[in-house]
């Protein structure tokens, strides 16, 4: 492993009257003569231990380093070998979860896996109220901070790794990382959108106030909403270093999005909506117990799926792709989303509108079916314009990732059928998990990709979506079910004929 950590056992020669080095140069040349070929600096809260730790240990030590973006910084000095227990931290810190992974840094392998909300959450669900709760006011600021601290710390209780991990690194975007470091946010909403810091690497991890011996390094952002979670993304797929063409998608209330290969790399951002994570939706929720996640619709009748097998209490970002894709293809709602009382008994005017019943005291509105069909087609120009611009078809893309929880669990085909994906080969639609965080262990273990990081933000350029002219005129066109022009999405025609056809028989 050439991790951001390393632990080295020394059997030091004693002190002699013809070799009275320090205990400093002594611990420093054995390091060299093991291969540790950087500057090592050793710290005064060391050095203070040196003696009589050495006298005690009969001068076999392990030694602990961790690295600080220049050189190697001594954190720990302990009896005797202790190498086996050498341990680092990757995070992943969302707006809404905070995901952590304990990692034994000698094998890579991943020892647990814990995740909690994160604090923030008490003062909004959406980013943009934590940002103006604590604008300008250091009191609020803190509070803000102490909370992002807490729920990395939470973690590392369940996962037990306070007195026993070197490093940590921690992939999030760009407000999420300003909050961790005390740092007002405003800036990355407002324009001109010139943040306080994008490329804050390497702090001690002490200064954080993150009970840690070495360093947390933050992943740089690109632009105020292109953060470091989609900068580990890229480390995780690697994408920059690809032949092939391909687009990665991380779609949420706002959405990210980079195409390229080994050539070149094209990025952009921009606001989807909160309605795939169940914001504004009169019944939507989060994927937590008691949400709908899969719905289809057969001979009339629809059926759901509920996370932990409960009663349904409101329907998840997942379950409403899939209800709106049934809706299309069973002809209840029209190309532009319009419900059809006349299709289905199921569809009821309740508060002066039309809905859908699709559970046992569960609606879905025309209002909550139009904001979802503005963050679809919202998404849907994103990824228009990034080929546009690029010069490229959708037939030149080899792989399309989708990051994040929403990829992990929203179908294919209903994506697709709504419009929201392409239509494209489904073995080249990836989902890519939560790329953030594979991106953060494997920079723990591999100090390496740093200069890949470098090189990432070098060669990323970033389109403006406010300065497209027709980004309008692309977004109405895409609110069409798939889309305005339906040639594009040549299977999902199909199988509306085919359903249609099923319907009438």
């Amino acid at each position: 492993m050439n991790g951001l950590s390393q632990k080295r056992y020394l059997e030091l020669p004693l002190p002699t009257e013809d070799d009275p080095r320090s205990d400093q140069q002594r611990i420093l040349d054995s390091l060299a003569a093991a291969g540790v070929e950087e500057r090592v600096h050793i710290p005064v809260h060391i050095l203070r231990k040196l003696y009589p730790l050495l006298d005690n240990a009969k001068w076999k030590i392990t030694v602990s380093l961790a690295w600080n973006g220049d050189n190697w910084e001594m954190v720990e000095i302990e009896e005797g070998d202790t190498t086996a227990q050498h341990y680092g931290l990757a995070v992943d810190l969302g707006s809404t979860t905070v995901v952590a992974r304990l990692l034994d840094c000698n094998s890579g392998e991943i020892l647990k896996e814990v995740s909690c909300f994160n604090k923030q959450i008490q003062w909004g669900t959406d980013i943009l109220s934590r940002i103006f709760y604590c604008k300008d006011n250091k009191e609020k600021l803190e509070e803000v901070r102490r909370a992002t601290v807490e729920s990395i710390c939470e973690c590392m209780d369940k996962l037990d790794a306070s007195h026993s991990a070197l490093s940590m690194v921690i992939a999030g975007n760009t407000t999420m990382i300003h909050f961790l470091l005390g740092m007002d946010a405003f800036c990355v909403f407002y324009t001109p959108h010139a943040v306080h810091a994008d490329r804050p690497g390497f702090q001690m991890a002490r200064d954080l106030d993150i009970p840690l011996k070495g360093y947390v390094y933050c992943y740089p952002a690109k632009s105020n909403y292109l953060g470091g979670d989609i900068i580990s993304g890229m480390i995780d797929t690697e994408l920059y270093k690809k032949n092939e063409i391909s687009v990665f998608f991380d779609i949420g209330t706002n959405g990210e999005l980079v195409i390229g290969n080994k050539e070149f790399l094209l990025c952009g951002a921009g606001a989807a909506g909160p309605a795939l994570e169940g914001g504004v939706v009169r019944t939507g929720m989060r994927a937590d117990a008691g949400a709908v996640d899969e719905v289809r619709i057969r001979d009339g009748n629809i059926f759901v799926h509920v996370i932990g097998n409960s009663a349904p209490q409101g329907i998840c970002g997942s379950g409403i792709i899939d209800l709106i894709a049934e809706l299309f293809l069973e002809g209840w709602i029209d190309i532009r989303g319009k419900l059809s009382p006349e299709k289905s008994p199921l569809i009821q005017e309740r508060d002066n509108q039309l809905c859908v019943k699709y559970a046992p005291g569960l609606y879905f509105y025309q209002k909550d079916i139009d904001e979802f069909i503005r963050t679809k087609s919202a998404a849907h120009t994103m990824v228009e314009i990034m080929l546009r611009e690029s010069g490229l078809d959708l037939n030149q893309a080899d792989r399309f990732y989708v990051a994040g929880a929403f990829g992990k669990h929203v179908s294919k085909e209903s994506a697709i059928a709504i419009g929201m994906y392409p239509d494209m080969d489904r073995d080249h639609i990836i989902n890519a998990g939560n790329s953030s965080l594979e991106g953060a262990q494997k920079l723990l273990l591999n100090r390496s990709l740093l200069t890949d990081i470098d090189q990432i933000l070098e060669e990323m350029v970033y389109i403006q979506f406010a300065e497209v002219e027709d980004f309008l005129e692309l977004m109405v066109a895409a609110q069409a079910l798939p889309h305005t022009d339906y040639k594009r999405y040549p299977t999902v025609m199909e199988k509306l004929k085919e359903r249609q056809k099923d319907i009438k028989l």
